[in-house]
């Protein structure tokens, strides 16, 4: 793996000085052009939009999870965990300290997808989108969402003094939504941003986002983390889980910028928002990639340049007291399957799904097939129980699953494959 250091404590910086040195010797490319917008996963798009649609919002899904019906898991790192900061620790800065800290560290991100061209005397002006990232290390290292640079054939970087640089693409993921870019520049001249530890954010922390809402260059802006454990369409179409939301103002053109917590460490990746179909705008409720997901997917790109997932093959529903007393199932608690993915490892496993069509409290359900109490060893009483412990492994592994199958206990050992690139391979 190439060896990459992760900012490990938000040490103070130094105050900016009012010119910064420059990111490199060469000189700066022409400023890109100030364009609209449209698309709720908020890069902000000049002729052609980048990714269309909306935001899915909502829990883990009962039936899909795990299969290629809108999962998606995040494998085991390569290398070991870097060190990160707590979420939330010790005396905050104020928004006014974390600005002009961390502020240098946000950069604005312009991809140009397509080549001008003329075809029989026909001109065709190739499209820019626009979004904002944030400078992971001192080698150059700058990370964004996928959908900022999906199909770019040129991506430019510019800083806080305005210079512009080239930037190269490490590798992407889009079931994650995170990409990860390099450029040549002084390490002195650029500030990497810590990251926290997600897993220690709650429901009430106070945030900051910076980013470039419709090309404004690092627009602060402030909230609260308003909800954890959302669930949000990643540009494949599979989810994102574990996702935060946040009542802070993030709009089109802060996709790939930070939310942070107060001390300026990184808690996630501002990717999308829900407008509750009232057009594009913001209606304070923005979602960010944790930052623990992007440390995972990051190291991937680092060692490989990809991301390789990992995929059960099944889709299941929580056993509730209602289900397991009217089909009289001998536990309470557990994931009755519903479906098995031909080709899947569950399938090789022999993991049988149900095939009596029952009808509870108004919701369709497949009954009658094996139903999961434990997996490694851990017990997994929700569809995001499963889906974490197959989301802790890479394509290859085996996992053991206990399950009863009619009144009988059993314990199958299932080797996961591989998650195809979208839902419908």
């Amino acid at each position: 793996m190439e060896t990459s250091s992760w900012p490990t404590a938000p040490t103070p910086l130094p105050e900016p000085e009012p010119e910064r040195t420059p990111p490199s010797s060469t000189p700066p490319a022409d400023k890109p052009p100030r364009t609209k917008s449209a698309a709720r996963p908020f890069v902000w798009l000049a002729a052609a939009a980048v990714l269309g649609g909306g935001v899915a919002l909502g829990g883990a899904a009962a039936v899909g999870a795990l299969d290629t019906d809108g999962s998606t898991t995040v494998v085991e790192q390569t290398s070991a965990a870097p060190s990160t900061v707590p979420a939330v620790a010790g005396k905050g800065l104020t928004v006014n300290e974390i600005y002009k800290r961390m502020g240098p560290g946000v950069v604005q991100i312009t991809s140009t997808i397509g080549a001008s061209t003329s075809t029989d005397g026909q001109f065709q002006e190739s499209s820019q989108a626009l979004g904002s990232g944030f400078v992971l290390d001192k080698e150059g290292h700058i990370v964004t969402n996928y959908h900022v640079i999906d199909g770019a054939t040129s991506i430019e970087v510019r800083f806080s003094n305005d210079d512009t640089l080239k930037a190269t693409l490490v590798g992407s993921d889009p079931s994650t939504d995170v990409a990860l870019l390099k450029v040549e520049a002084n390490a002195d001249a650029l500030t990497p941003l810590s990251l926290a530890d997600s897993t220690r954010v709650e429901v009430g922390d106070p945030v900051v986002a910076i980013g470039n809402p419709f090309g404004l260059e690092r627009t602060v802006t402030t909230g609260i983390v308003s909800a954890l454990q959302r669930a949000v369409k990643a540009p494949n179409g599979y989810s994102i889980d574990h996702v935060i939301q946040t009542d802070a103002a993030i709009n089109h053109g802060n996709s790939g910028g930070p939310l942070l917590n107060t001390l300026g460490a990184v808690i996630g990746i501002n990717s999308q928002i829900e407008t509750g179909g009232s057009g594009d705008g913001n209606v304070g409720i923005g979602f960010a990639v944790p930052s623990n997901t992007v440390k995972s997917v990051i190291d991937q790109l680092l060692a490989s340049g990809k991301v390789d997932h990992a995929l059960l093959g099944v889709s299941a529903i929580a056993v509730t007291s209602d289900i397991a007393k009217s089909f009289n199932l001998p536990v309470t608690k557990g994931l009755v399957i519903q479906t098995v993915n031909e080709g899947s490892g569950a399938a090789g496993a022999g993991l049988k799904a149900g095939s009596e069509q029952a009808v509870i409290a108004g919701e369709s359900f497949r009954m009658g097939g094996d139903v999961i109490v434990s997996a490694d060893g851990k017990s997994v009483e929700t569809i995001d129980d499963l889906r974490d412990v197959v989301a802790s492994h890479k394509p290859g592994d085996k996992i053991e699953l206990e399950i009863y199958r009619g009144g009988e206990k059993k314990t199958v050992t299932v080797t996961l494959g591989r998650q195809p690139t979208s839902p419908s391979q």
